[in-house]
């Protein structure tokens, strides 16, 4: 039986919750560390679709699979494989986490996630809504850590890019508790053509949410 838990640990992903404040003051960047932000940028404003395989890896020790699609601006979907009963999909406004199980969707403004950041139309990870908190640099590896420059506050996402060739292969979300929900991306494809019908979701039981622009 799929555990529950995974579902409260994807929330946590897709919907930033507290995380706890790193001590001292922020270390400037480098120039290095502005270069390697500005080619991470590049990338993500490069891609228009994508798909790829994807693990996600859970503070309990829980594992689920999948195949995610991105669709940028604005699209993404988690096609869980069985037996999990998770769909999540981000149709251009709200992101829509579905367990069937348990029955109603919750919808969620994709502004206020981290998969807003994944797909938005102009990734800028160090401008006016995102500040980044580190980069660092393992053999093959560049990570980028994100807050919200309003309200660090709410959480910290890391960005993994691999070195060669150069993609997003990871991304990762912290809480206050310090526990750590991971999503890794394999097999990826670019510049697919995809149908417009995966980023939608659909279920005649219940009503889409007004987005309040306000």
């Amino acid at each position: 039986m799929f555990n529950r838990r995974i579902v409260l640990a994807l929330m946590a992903l897709l919907a930033l919750a507290p995380a706890a404040q790193a001590a001292g003051p922020r270390k400037p960047l480098s120039d290095q560390d502005k270069a390697d932000i500005a080619r991470a940028e590049t990338y993500m404003n490069g891609v228009t679709t994508l798909k790829a395989r994807f693990q996600q890896y859970a503070p309990n020790g829980n594992i689920a699979e999948g195949t995610a699609y991105f669709w940028r601006p604005g699209r993404m979907r988690l096609q869980y494989d069985p037996p999990s009963p998770l769909l999540v999909v981000a149709d251009g406004s709200f992101l829509i986490v579905h367990d069937r199980e348990l029955g109603e969707p919750s919808y969620i403004p994709l502004n206020s996630t981290p998969a807003g950041v994944l797909v938005r139309e102009n990734v800028q990870l160090n401008g006016k809504d995102l500040s980044v908190t580190k980069v660092t640099r393992a053999p093959g590896v560049l990570n980028i850590g994100l807050v919200e420059s309003d309200d660090p506050g709410q959480g910290e996402l890391t960005l993994v890019f691999s070195e060669s060739p150069f993609q997003l292969r990871q991304w990762r979300v912290l809480d206050a508790q310090g526990n750590l929900t991971t999503v890794s991306l394999y097999d990826s494809q670019n510049g697919l053509a995809l149908d417009r019908s995966l980023f939608e979701f659909k279920d005649p039981k219940f009503a889409r949410p007004k987005l309040n622009d306000g």
